[in-house]
């Protein structure tokens, strides 16, 4: 993908062995991290016990009806591996709540495992059995190396790059600044879509598009096509999130969290809910990516809000940054620490949906009704169909140019002048 967005070069890695922290009983306290799976603090030896018999199979069975995200890790691996490390997860990276969101669609691997093996460590080692044999597929040699084990990935100047480098490669087909207001069909029933552009309004006449804006808009756009479908996507929850970035001087961080550069070592942290922090989290943004801020400083990226805190919304940036503040000064920072240089403040008031018990089924029913109305050309994507994270969605942008691909393929173009025409017109459609 980097390659194919002509960024290659601009790819940057975290290091691997960064640790992970969360915030409990008063202490930063890293998560496992391999070698040191028995020695960690954050759990107690009761704890690792019950995680390790539940990971083997000594458990309860699993109930007929689909488990949210608590009730399947206390089910397995206990209550300690759930408060301490699943839930604070659940809140940095869903902003959501674990005894609402859905195991099955939330993480769905993971469930397959106990399914696939009658336990997690049963269901691995199925899984590494019948894995495919044969040759990896290469790495492609653009790529610059790749630091051994698991490890984050961004760009220099950020992820804003890949967006851009997209844009740029497929200059030819985006417009910018096109505002669909209203799909319809024409008098020979091609579907036709309205847009509001800087140019005056245009139509355009296509076989088939993928809608991939956030679920609350794309209703209001299918509110006359499909009713229902309209009503599913609007249930969708997105609750409101800030990201505050902040910096700080090296000498506010304390003693005994810097590393010998004198920095933050690590990933970043996380906060459960319980342990009195109302951020959700921070990631260590200068630490883990260089150039990130001039030396001598401490960029910190800090997520607040969330489906357990939506006044959010309703809080001025002033009073979330100092929030944030008096939170990091409780963990992090000197109590004389100065006041925050805020670098960056962004409140999504809708911002990431939630994937809660029965989201799987609601969002193949509205497919479905979309379908049923007369509308099978038009296809649901995004987020809210593929999962939050950057990795997941990259994945399903793949799988979604596939499936229009084999929809398309089963269609005539129609009449065309040329080739280029042609292959133009089964890409984005014809404006008129």
């Amino acid at each position: 993908m980097q390659v194919e967005a002509g960024i290659e070069k601009k790819l940057v890695f975290g290091d691997p062995k960064a640790p992970r922290f969360v915030w409990w009983q008063n202490k930063l306290r890293p998560t496992p991290s391999g070698p040191d799976a028995l020695t960690f603090d954050l759990l107690s030896i009761g704890g690792k016990l019950r995680a390790a018999f539940g990971a083997v199979g000594l458990k309860p069975k699993a109930p007929g009806n689909e488990e949210t995200v608590e009730q399947f890790v206390r089910r397995n691996l206990g209550d300690e591996v759930f408060e301490r490390l699943i839930e604070p997860f659940c809140s940095g990276v869903y902003a959501g709540s674990p005894n609402k969101l859905s195991m099955k669609a939330a993480f769905g691997k993971i469930q397959g495992l106990e399914q696939a093996g009658g336990s997690l460590v049963g269901g691995a080692i199925s899984m590494m059995r019948n894995k495919p044999k044969g040759p990896k597929p290469e790495r492609d040699p653009r790529l610059p190396e790749k630091p051994k084990g698991q490890t984050v990935g961004s760009f220099t100047g950020g992820l804003q790059a890949l967006p851009d480098g997209m844009a740029k490669r497929l200059s030819k087909y985006i417009r910018k600044q096109w505002v669909l207001r209203e799909l319809r069909r024409d008098s020979e029933g091609v579907l036709e879509l309205h847009y509001d552009t800087p140019k005056g309004a245009r139509r355009l006449r296509t076989r088939s598009m993928s809608l991939t804006i956030p679920a609350h808009a794309a209703a209001d756009l299918l509110r006359s096509a499909s009713p229902e479908t309209c009503e599913a996507l609007r249930s969708i929850d997105y609750p409101p999130v800030a990201a505050v970035a902040v910096s700080y001087p090296l000498s506010a961080i304390r003693e005994d969290r810097k590393d010998a550069a004198g920095k933050l070592p690590g990933f970043g942290q996380l906060h459960p809910r319980s342990q009195g922090i109302t951020t959700l989290g921070t990631i260590y943004s200068s630490s883990l990516f260089p150039g990130r801020c001039p030396e001598g400083q401490q960029l910190l990226l800090n997520y607040f809000g969330g489906t357990t805190n939506r006044k959010v919304q309703d809080m001025s940036p002033e009073d979330v940054v100092a929030q944030v503040d008096k939170d990091l000064k409780q963990m992090l920072l000197k109590a004389d620490a100065p006041a925050p240089h805020v670098v960056g403040y962004r409140l999504w008031p809708k911002a990431i949906p939630q994937f809660n018990v029965g989201h799987l089924e609601l969002v193949q029913g509205a497919q479905d009704d979309l379908k049923s109305a007369g509308f099978p050309e038009v296809f649901l994507g995004g987020n809210y169909m593929a999962g939050v994270a950057l990795g997941k969605c990259v994945e399903y942008g793949y799988t979604e140019a596939a499936r229009l691909s084999d929809f398309l393929s089963q269609s005539a173009i129609g009449n065309t002048n040329s080739p280029e025409k042609a292959q133009d017109e089964a890409f984005y459609g014809s404006v008129v």
